[in-house]
C-alpha cells in the first residue's frame, strides 16, 4: 500500500476553533496527508466564527461548551448523519485525537467493520483534574483512558518522555513516536526586533522573561506568578512579557501588575514577540509535547521549564535551558537570576536550542505518522485473517 491509497478519517475534539499547538499540529497534518496524495475527511465540533480556517475537508459533530471551560466543546453524539458520511468516505483508516464519547464511538464504529484505528495523544488530559480540585477522580479517567487506547492498534505519542508515561500506565503496547516540527522561516532569532520592544518602554539591556501560551491555570499560572515574585523580592532586574489570551487572564494581571499583557498572537506578530524576549518560563506540567518551547528555541531563546513530559525531550538542561522541579519555586528563581546576571550564558544556551530546533523538521516527522498509519493497517488485516474479526 502507498500513501497515495489512505483515506484517513480524522476525529478530533477541537479541529480549528480555538487556537492552540494540537489542532495547528492536526492541520499541518492534514495538509502534509493531502500533499502526499490520501484522501482525507476531518469529523470536529465546529462554531460559526473559529480561529483560523480549516485545512481539508471538514465535517460538524454535535457539540456543546464544556461547563467549567466554555470557550472549547464536548462532543455529543456519533449521529446517523455523521456515521453515514463515514460510510460514503469509506476511510481504511481512523485517527482519533482525543478520548472523547464520540472518538469512542468512532472506534467501535471501526472496529465493527475491520477497519485500523490509530490514536495520537495531544494533552494529559488527566492532570488538569487538579487545577480544578478534581484530583480524586484521577483513577478514575486514566482507567477511562486505558480502554480507550486498548482498542486502538496504535497510538502516537510526541515524545519519549510521554510514551514512557503511557507504557508506565499500560495504555497500549504500540506506542510510536509523532513529534512536532517548527517553521523555520517564521521562528528564528531575525525576527528580534528591539524596536518593537522600546515601542513597549523596554530597554535594551533589560531581560524580558516570556509567558506563551492560553491564560488558563493548567498552563501554570500560579508557579509563573510566584516565580516572578520571588524575582522580585531578590530585586533582580527584568521585565515580564505574556503572549496568549484565555479566561484565567484577569487574575494573571491582577498577580503581575507590572507585566506588558499583548493578548493572542499568530504569524509574524507572534514570532516578533517571542524573538524579542530573552527567555521563555514555561511552567506546564501537562503539556505531551511543549510546541511553544520549541518555537522559543528556534527564536534563540534559552527555555526555564518544568522537569516534566512538555520539556524534558526539548530542553538539554544546562545546555539550552534548565530544567525545574514542577513545584520548586526558588529553582525557577535560581535559572531565571542566573540568566538575568549572565548575557553570555543566555546567548550560548540559545544558541544551543537553535541548533536543536534546525533538526525538527516537519515533512520528516509527518511521515512517521504515515507509517504508524499503514502498520496498523498491515496488523488489523493479519488480525482478520487470523481470527476473522
Amino acid at each position: 500500500m502507498q500513501p497515495s491509497d489512505l483515506r484517513i478519517a480524522l476525529f478530533s475534539g477541537n479541529y480549528n476553533y480555538v487556537l492552540d499547538g494540537a489542532n495547528l499540529s492536526l492541520n499541518r497534518l492534514v495538509g502534509y496527508l493531502l500533499s502526499q496524495g490520501a484522501q482525507v475527511r476531518v469529523y470536529s465540533p465546529t462554531v460559526d466564527e473559529p480561529a483560523f480556517e480549516p485545512t481539508g475537508d471538514l465535517v460538524s459533530i454535535p457539540s456543546a461548551p464544556i461547563p467549567l471551560r466554555p470557550e472549547y466543546r464536548f462532543p455529543l453524539a456519533l449521529t446517523s448523519r455523521v456515521r453515514r458520511d463515514l460510510e460514503a468516505f469509506r476511510p481504511n483508516v481512523l485517527h482519533v485525537s482525543s478520548p472523547d464519547v464520540v472518538s469512542h464511538r468512532a472506534i467501535s464504529w471501526a472496529r465493527n467493520r475491520k477497519i485500523a484505528a490509530v490514536a495520537s495523544v495531544h494533552t494529559r488530559f488527566d492532570t488538569y483534574l487538579a487545577y480544578y480540585h478534581l484530583q480524586w477522580l484521577e483513577p478514575v479517567a486514566r482507567a477511562i483512558m486505558r480502554r480507550f487506547y486498548r482498542r486502538c492498534d496504535a497510538i502516537m505519542a510526541p515524545a519519549e518522555s510521554t510514551a514512557a508515561v503511557l507504557r508506565a500506565q499500560r495504555m497500549n503496547r504500540d506506542i510510536t513516536i509523532w513529534a512536532r516540527g517548527i517553521d523555520r522561516d517564521r521562528f528564528n532569532p531575525e525576527r528580534r526586533d528591539l524596536g518593537w520592544r522600546r515601542d513597549l518602554g523596554i530597554a535594551d539591556d533589560e531581560m524580558v522573561v516570556a509567558f506563551l501560551g492560553r491564560t488558563v491555570m493548567e498552563k501554570g499560572l500560579d508557579v509563573f506568578a510566584d516565580a516572578i515574585h520571588e524575582l522580585e523580592a531578590r530585586k533582580v532586574a527584568h521585565r515580564v512579557l505574556v503572549i496568549g489570551d484565555g479566561p484565567a487572564r484577569p487574575w494573571f494581571q491582577q498577580q503581575l501588575p507590572d507585566a506588558i499583557f499583548l493578548g493572542q498572537r499568530t504569524g509574524e506578530e507572534l514570532a516578533v514577540a517571542l524573538a524579542s524576549a530573552d527567555v521563555l518560563l514555561n511552567p506546564s506540567i501537562t503539556e505531551s509535547f511543549g510546541n511553544v518551547t520549541l518555537e522559543a528555541l528556534a527564536c534563540a531563546r534559552p527555555v526555564v521549564a518544568a522537569d516534566s513530559t512538555g520539556a524534558s525531550n526539548l530542553v538539554r538542561d544546562g545546555e539550552s535551558g534548565i530544567l525545574v522541579e514542577p513545584t520548586d519555586i526558588e529553582g525557577f528563581a535560581d535559572a531565571l537570576e542566573a540568566y538575568a546576571r549572565n548575557a553570555e550564558l543566555r546567548a550560548r544556551h540559545g544558541a544551543a536550542g537553535l541548533a536543536f530546533a534546525q533538526t525538527m523538521d516537519w515533512d520528516r516527522i509527518n511521515a512517521a505518522v504515515i507509517r504508524t498509519y499503514l502498520r496498523a493497517i498491515a496488523k488489523r488485516e493479519r488480525l482478520a485473517r487470523m481470527t476473522g474479526r
